[in-house]
């Protein structure tokens, strides 16, 4: 197993990519925090973690509040003894509109949970790994941030921004031995879907889906398992990366 023996904390798993990361790092021997703040999502997350044989616990928590990290590594730390790998997933969107239309609560908003929650985990989490001899982050930040779409203008820059974070915090944290990479997807048949589009309809999915050379939208599973490289140990020299996968809309 892949990541026998780890621990991970995965935001934003009630549901969508997270799900799917928490599940598969779970197949492969890692225990889970799963978070969200969906409750419901959340705990019927691990509880079908457990069920398969794996072990999780659920925790909610609001990842743009610092306390809130605090509590959760806490939690970790309590439940399973130990952490390893941290994947900031949890991410938020305005609808695909004008510019202009997006309200000042939503961007507030959109930006606390794309960026700062990255900022408030580092707070927490690297002086435990840098304590423990170093650690795993893993940003899912989007292809957004890379290749922008038009009515999405303050998300993508958000996720420009968490990019750039996570290879800023790459380079300082290399000498404590403790990794940052990112993953960029492609949009996905997950519940932003419709917020990503601006609706739902089999012409807007068509529409998206011609810009995506491979043909379809990514699933939970694709983005996992690029996840679950980079927190195994095959990826021990890979610092500072980022992963499109995309389908090739990127290249």
């Amino acid at each position: 197993m892949r990541l026998k023996n780890k621990i991970a904390i995965v935001t934003g798993a009630g549901s969508g990519f997270g799900e799917g990361i928490a599940k598969r790092f779970a197949e492969e021997g890692c225990k889970i925090v799963v978070n969200d703040i969906n409750v419901n999502g959340g705990e019927r997350v691990a509880g079908e973690i457990n069920a398969a044989g794996g072990k999780a616990a659920f925790f909610k928590a609001d990842v743009s509040m610092d306390a809130d990290w605090k509590a959760m590594l806490k939690f970790a730390l309590d439940s399973f003894s130990g952490l390893h790998i941290v994947v900031n997933n949890a991410g938020t969107t305005h609808r695909n509109q004008p510019m202009l239309n997006v309200t000042e609560d939503l961007f507030d908003r959109v930006y606390a949970v794309n960026v700062k929650s990255l900022f408030h985990s580092a707070r927490h989490i690297v002086p435990h790994f840098r304590q423990k001899g170093g650690g795993v982050f893993i940003t899912v930040a989007s292809t957004a941030g890379v290749r922008p779409r038009p009515g999405l203008v303050w998300y993508n820059s958000s996720k420009g921004a968490a990019i750039v974070a996570s290879r800023s915090m790459a380079v300082e944290l290399a000498p404590d031995k403790i990794r940052v990479n990112v993953v960029n997807p492609v949009a996905g048949d997950t519940p932003l879907l419709a917020e990503f589009m601006g609706g739902d309809t089999p012409e807007l999915r068509a529409k998206f889906v011609a810009t995506i050379p491979l043909g379809r939208f990514s699933k939970p599973l694709d983005i996992a398992n690029a996840c679950l490289y980079l927190a195994s140990d095959e990826a021990e020299f890979i610092t500072g990366a980022c992963i499109e996968v995309d389908g090739g809309r990127c290249v």
